[in-house]
């Protein structure tokens, strides 16, 4: 199995019907236009995936649209986390089955445990399916902290081989990388230090709305011409820094929409953005292209 490295888009979820059902029609379209525009790895049912408020069929027949409709021409990440470590179990287990590339698994979360208990959690996952797991670090919502240390102890657990770090914290990923962990950036303003610091790839919204300009960034960067490489993170810096201004999935919604990629708006209780809201998306989007 070959290392999943590059661009990651975590794919919105498509709603129609005012967020009462998937719009799968336009899963698939979009899924198809972010591969024809260069992007490496998809990933479904994230936080941009609105996975909190989607009904566990719902996850999984997007999960099994995703990997059927990539057909090999992108890796598919399916998120499989659950607080109860036997649900996680079973959802990981359907996204092993269905041939996902890789299980993106947050730690338990909500009082949850402690290193230990994580690390348990993390070892029954890994026993139960074949498909590597990237350990899912965003401390501000689970409340606990995968560290460079703590991961370096995780990733004796034979099955768990990356790390997503959304900590926004540059710190992280240059340690991380440093010591030989496959790392993830997972804060779009960081993308373009993610990978001249030696990040394996990056999990990026933005990608949403502008994924041929990341695929870019990724290439020139990874080629080392730092200067046409900050060109392009010019452009992108606008959606990348607004993306974690206002409500994260809106913006990447309204983006998505506007370059192409229709995904209706937000499933409640996540409301629309306000009018002066989709004026900034407007002109980050308007930055792409100047």
């Amino acid at each position: 199995m070959t290392d999943l490295t590059g661009v990651c888009v975590p794919i919105c979820t498509p709603f129609k019907d005012s967020g009462a059902s998937l719009d799968l029609k336009s899963f698939e379209a979009n899924i198809d236009s972010l591969i024809e525009n260069g992007v490496h790895i998809i990933a479904v049912n994230g936080g941009t995936g609105e996975f909190p408020f989607l009904a566990e069929d719902e996850k999984r027949k997007l999960a099994e649209v995703a990997v059927k409709r990539a057909n090999g021409r992108a890796k598919v990440i399916a998120q499989t986390s659950a607080i109860r470590t036997e649900d996680a179990v079973e959802n990981s287990k359907h996204a092993d089955g269905i041939g996902a590339d890789a299980l993106l698994i947050l730690p338990p979360y909500f009082e949850g445990p402690g290193e230990a208990g994580v690390r348990w959690h993390y070892e029954q996952l890994a026993k139960a399916v074949k498909t590597p797991i990237m350990a899912y670090n965003i401390p501000v919502y689970t409340q606990f902290d995968i560290t460079p240390e703590i991961y370096a102890r995780f990733s004796e657990i034979d099955g768990i081989k990356y790390i997503k770090d959304s900590t926004a914290d540059p710190s992280r990923i240059e340690k991380l990388a440093g010591q030989g962990a496959k790392v993830f950036c997972g804060c779009d303003f960081l993308n373009f230090f993610a990978i001249v610091n030696g990040a394996a790839g990056l999990f990026t919204g933005s990608g949403n709305v502008a994924p041929a300009l990341i695929r870019k960034l990724w290439d020139l960067s990874k080629s080392t011409e730092y200067g046409e490489a900050e060109k392009v993170w010019a452009k992108l810096r606008p959606i990348s820094r607004l993306l974690w201004t206002l409500p994260f999935n809106p913006v990447a919604k309204a983006g998505s929409a506007m370059t192409g990629r229709p995904a209706g708006l937000c499933r409640m209780p996540v409301p629309p953005l306000s009018a002066e809201e989709m004026k900034h998306v407007e002109d980050a989007v308007a930055a792409l292209s100047a």
